[in-house]
């Protein structure tokens, strides 16, 4: 007897091998009520800013008449008298330096201590990371009487300085989990080569760490300059001397008038939130980009 033949399934004609089958009926764009939701959102969250600038550009009797609607007359020179008298050309200039000071100082304490805790024998790893966890929860005015003694003991009182130094302690625990984040996926072989090499460990942490985490140190410095920048209690609680206000402060003792002119004092705070803003836009990718590659690993 002879073999049964194989049967072999032929395509159908028309048929175009290496494609699978269409899928029809399914719609991968967003449908209505996402679009609606999407809309609601918006308005949310810009509604808030458009009325503010509306009201920066009106008269005080017209906020009080129309405080939700267009301006009649556009007033620009708000802007200019706002700005000179709330001296808010001082007060941003002193948040900036604030700011970046910060934002450096952070970037740099985060560093060496997530480097150390990653890659140094660091002995009670686990009570650190304890630590850094218990010390991001507890609220600041928990320490601001014994600061203002030990401040004023230090001669840092009424500085920026001393005001730098808190923010130091209290936005770099945050960005230490953030970094030591970046650093746990990064392959322990590319230091072990340097050291073949004959580098040190602050020539690891210089060229071979920071170039490879750089997303997570924009992403930490932007997080804690903005909070420096915004930042109100222990601004007004440790600077006295009007030329060292920040702008949030100038802001604040400009609306302390005994007749405020809301209008102004719109404008001022407009004033103010533009530095946050461009920062944020320009650097929004890679604020975003560290946020998304720095899970917080164990």
């Amino acid at each position: 007897m002879s073999a049964p033949a194989t049967t072999r399934s032929q395509p159908r004609s028309g048929a175009r091998p290496g494609r699978g089958r269409r899928t029809t009926g399914t719609n991968t764009g967003t449908g209505p009520l996402g679009w609606f939701l999407l809309v609601v959102l918006a308005v949310y969250a810009g509604g808030p800013l458009v009325v503010f600038l509306f009201n920066s550009l009106k008269s005080p009797a017209e906020i009080s008449n129309s405080p939700l609607g267009a301006p009649t007359e556009w007033r620009w020179e708000n802007f200019i008298t706002a700005f000179q008298d709330a001296n808010m050309g001082q007060g941003i200039l002193n948040s900036l330096i604030i700011s970046v000071s910060t934002a450096v100082g952070v970037c740099v304490i985060a560093g060496l201590a997530a480097y150390a805790m990653t890659r140094l024998d660091l002995p009670g790893k686990n009570n650190w990371m304890l630590y850094l966890l218990v010390s991001t929860s507890l609220p600041i005015q928990m320490f601001l009487v014994p600061l203002l003694t030990w401040w004023s003991t230090l001669g840092l009182y009424n500085s920026q300085f001393g005001l730098i130094v808190i923010y130091w302690a209290i936005y770099s625990p945050f960005a230490t989990l953030l970094l030591r984040s970046f650093l746990i996926a990064i392959p322990p072989q590319y230091e072990e080569a340097a050291r073949i090499d004959g580098a040190g460990e602050f020539r690891l942490f210089t060229s071979i760490v920071v170039p490879m985490v750089w997303p997570g140190f924009i992403t930490a410095a932007l997080v804690a300059g903005l909070q420096a920048y915004n930042e109100f209690l222990l601004a007004v609680t440790f600077i006295q001397d009007a030329d060292r206000l920040p702008a949030s402060l100038a802001l604040y003792s400009f609306q302390q008038n005994l007749t405020p002119n809301w209008a102004l004092v719109s404008a001022a705070g407009l004033i103010m939130a533009l530095p946050a803003i461009v920062i944020f836009v320009l650097l929004q990718r890679k604020f975003i980009e560290g946020y998304t590659q720095g899970g917080m690993a164990n």
